[in-house]
């Protein structure tokens, strides 16, 4: 059997809060004389909690990461899922060599590219194509073979018109785009990718996932974290469940999706909102539904529904995308909604409360029950994410003529107007 490219062994990664680093001189001096001097065990590894992030706990240490092992070979195509704070960016930040592990080793067999926060590895002042040769000599890429594949990273981003323009003038999705092109055309053996292309519009998360599947099929390994579980499937070929900071689960992408998504379906029967968090620099802090301007989750197919959430503003914030996911009983995203479709722009300032009412004149979804989320994101930066909000029930109403049960299959009633001549 061929030896594994990345070979991750008993890696643990322990944070202290509040604090950068260990926090103080006086417990890097601890650290020091007992694994120096006294040839002792770091005594700060005894203590610590798991990452549970909805838990208060009673130790200022947490473990970001606890145990991993995992051995991944050329050619895999993996992809790393979980809840916030289950640890998935902690994992790629050790593999990417940004931070170093508290204990453990991770071996890296060839030249690893990773696109991980909007900017990481971009130098602001730099102009994009500025950048594109400093990545490239970072990798360790002459400027010839950069010069190469310049033509091909300007066209893939599509910003060939600011690739001349100083970084720090892009916005995220433009920075993204030319961040993942640099990852992707200069040939690493192991190609790193984090949630960053969510910021990215659906063209280009189209093209990114097309090729980061040429980049698998040239050989070479892919690392994928995503919350998109339709994206995990398609593209991956196996999958790892992180969970407080450990392997709860890893297998085929699809056993993967399918029992993650049973775990959160445990939460969905229980009726229990699932608070995902952000930065909330503005929280939703209610969600109601109305029927006839009566609070209801009954509905009928071609009634209107009105859907109120209710924002407080922490901070000033100038840009807000309210976005509302239907979903299934089987975790199927049915239909989103937000406000920049309709072109719509929401903003608060700091201590400020609103109340956002979204108007659907008529109910067009097949007649189900739906899941609600609701979410709040500012330039790519969640704010804050609620799942499971309530439940809606949508009924066939009379606009809908056939006398049978609306077929499961079918997830959305269209309208239409029929003639004859």
């Amino acid at each position: 059997m061929s030896e594994p490219v990345i070979k991750i062994q008993n890696l643990s990664k322990q944070y202290r809060l509040g604090t950068v680093g260990t926090g103080t001189i006086a417990h890097d001096l601890n650290r020091w004389w007992h694994t120096n001097i006294l040839n002792k065990e770091d005594p700060y590894l005894n203590v610590g909690e798991v990452n549970d992030r909805g838990y208060i706990g009673n130790s200022e240490y947490v473990w970001a990461l606890k145990n991993i092992n995992l051995e991944i070979f050329e050619g895999d195509v993996v992809g790393i899922i979980g809840r916030n704070g289950a640890g998935k960016s902690t994992l790629l930040k050790l593999l990417s060599r940004i931070t170093a592990p508290t204990t453990g080793l991770v071996k890296i067999k060839g030249r690893l590219a990773s696109l991980l926060e909007v900017g990481t590895g971009f130098h602001p002042e730099l102009t994009g194509r500025e950048n594109i040769f400093l990545n490239g000599a970072i990798l360790g890429m002459s400027k010839a073979e950069i010069s190469s594949k310049l033509d091909e990273i300007i066209d893939f981003s599509g910003c060939a018109r600011y690739i001349d323009t100083p970084v720090k003038r892009y916005s995220s999705g433009m920075t993204v785009r030319v961040g993942f092109a640099v990852a992707a055309f200069l040939e690493p053996e192991i190609l790193v990718v984090d949630e960053v292309l969510a910021v990215g519009d659906a063209e280009f998360q189209k093209k990114a996932v097309n090729k980061m599947k040429s980049v698998s099929q040239e050989g070479r390994t892919v690392l994928f974290v995503s919350h998109n579980m339709a994206s995990i499937k398609n593209l991956c070929k196996t999958a790892v469940l992180l969970n407080q900071g450990g392997v709860e689960f890893q297998g085929s992408a699809e056993e993967t999706v399918k029992y993650y998504l049973s775990k959160d379906l445990e939460a969905f029967e229980s009726g229990a909102v699932i608070d995902k968090g952000g930065s909330l620099e503005a929280e939703i802090v209610g969600y109601k539904a109305f029927r006839d301007n009566k609070e209801s989750k009954s509905f009928y197919t071609g009634d209107q529904l009105v859907l109120e959430v209710d924002f407080k503003f922490n901070e000033f914030i100038g840009n807000v995308d309210l976005g509302i996911n239907f979903k299934n009983y089987n975790r199927e995203l049915i239909s989103h909604i937000t406000n920049l479709d309709e072109h719509v722009s929401i903003s608060g300032n700091k201590g400020e409360t609103k109340k956002v009412k979204i108007i659907i004149d008529s109910i067009n979804m097949a007649p189900d029950t739906y899941f609600i989320d609701i979410g709040a994101v500012s330039s790519g930066k969640p704010l804050h994410i609620l799942e499971n909000c309530f439940e809606l029930d949508i009924n066939k109403g009379p606009n809908i003529g056939r006398p049978s049960l609306f077929p499961k299959h079918v997830k959305v009633f269209t309208p239409t107007k029929w003639q004859f001549s």
